[in-house]
């Protein structure tokens, strides 16, 4: 089962994108980006799940070195 996650931009506080994960990335996971840019995971944060569901929201907060 894989993990989905919203990638979320620490700069702005926006989302970027939604990535699918094999397993639990680490705080100091390495990945790309859709747009091909490679980032560091900074934070990752687990929220509660909504009343009545099993799947609890994952954010990891990377920072972009370009702004575009």
């Amino acid at each position: 089962m894989s993990i989905v996650a919203t990638i979320m931009n620490t700069a702005t506080g926006r989302p970027i994108q939604t990535m699918a994960f094999g397993r639990m990335p680490k705080p100091w996971a390495r990945f790309n980006l859709a747009t091909g840019e490679l980032v560091t995971a900074e934070r990752i944060d687990i929220g509660k799940p909504a009343p009545g569901k099993f799947v609890a929201p994952i954010e990891v907060w990377v920072t972009l070195k370009s702004e575009a």
